[in-house]
C-alpha cells in the first residue's frame, strides 16, 4: 500500500490466493461440529460467459485436466449457464470426500487463470445441506454455500431461505462467518456477500 493510500484510508484488495481453497476441508469439519450442516459433495466455479470456440476449447481442456488428474472415466464436470448469463462448471464427489472436490476446484481455477480467463473468474462455491448430506429430506432442507471470491481472496457464507422466494437467512450467515473466522479469511465487507441464487447444489 502506498503512502497516499494509507493517508486516504484506502486499501488494496487481497490478491487471489487459490491455495486458500485448501482450507475448506478443515472449515467443513468446524462447520459440522458447530452446526447441523454437512457437505453435499457438490462444488462449482462461476465465471463470466466465454463464447464460441474459446468456450469449446475450455470445456475440452477442463475435462482433459480432471480426467488426467483423477483417473475417472466419463465426464467429470458439468457446464451450464444460469438466468443471469454466468457460466457454472460443476464438480461432484462423494459427500465425505471434500479434499478431492477442493482439488478439482483448485485445478479448474488454476487452468482458467493460466489460460487467460482470470478476468472472467468470479467465485467458487462448496455446497452444504442441513441433515444427512446426500439423502433428500421429506421437507426442503436448508442449504448453505461457502463462497470464495476469486478477486478478493476471501470467503463468505450464503444461506438462502428454503422455498425459492430469494430470501436470505442473514442470522445463519453471520453465525457461520463467526464460526469459521479462524479457518478461513472471511470477507469483512458485507456488501460483497453477493447472493448466488440457483447456484449448483443450492
Amino acid at each position: 500500500m502506498g503512502f497516499l493510500d494509507a493517508l486516504l484510508g484506502r486499501s488494496k484488495p487481497k490478491r487471489p490466493d487459490l491455495d486458500q481453497l485448501f482450507a475448506l476441508p478443515a472449515a467443513a469439519l468446524t462447520l459440522q461440529a458447530g452446526t447441523s450442516f454437512v457437505p453435499t459433495g457438490v462444488g462449482a466455479v462461476c465465471f463470466a460467459s466465454v463464447e464460441g470456440g474459446a468456450f469449446t476449447r475450455l470445456q475440452g481442456d477442463v475435462r482433459e485436466l480432471l480426467d488426467a488428474d483423477t483417473g475417472r472415466g466419463g465426464v467429470p464436470v458439468e457446464f451450464g449457464r444460469d438466468d443471469y448469463g454466468y457460466t457454472w462448471l460443476t464438480a461432484r464427489h462423494p459427500a465425505d470426500d471434500m479434499a478431492s472436490l477442493v482439488n478439482d476446484l483448485h485445478a479448474v481455477n488454476t487452468l482458467l487463470a493460466e489460460g487467460g480467463f482470470g478476468p472472467q473468474l468470479l467465485c467458487s462455491i462448496v455446497a452444504f445441506r442441513e441433515g444427512s448430506g446426500e439423502e433428500p429430506a421429506r421437507t426442503s432442507p436448508r442449504t448453505l454455500a461457502l463462497i470464495y471470491l476469486y478477486k478478493r481472496g476471501t470467503f463468505y457464507p450464503f444461506a438462502p431461505v428454503p422455498g425459492g422466494a430469494e430470501k436470505r437467512d442473514n442470522a445463519l450467515e453471520l453465525q457461520v462467518s463467526g464460526l469459521l473466522a479462524n479457518d478461513l479469511p472471511v470477507e469483512e465487507y458485507l456488501g460483497r456477500w453477493f447472493p448466488v441464487w440457483g447456484a449448483p447444489g443450492m
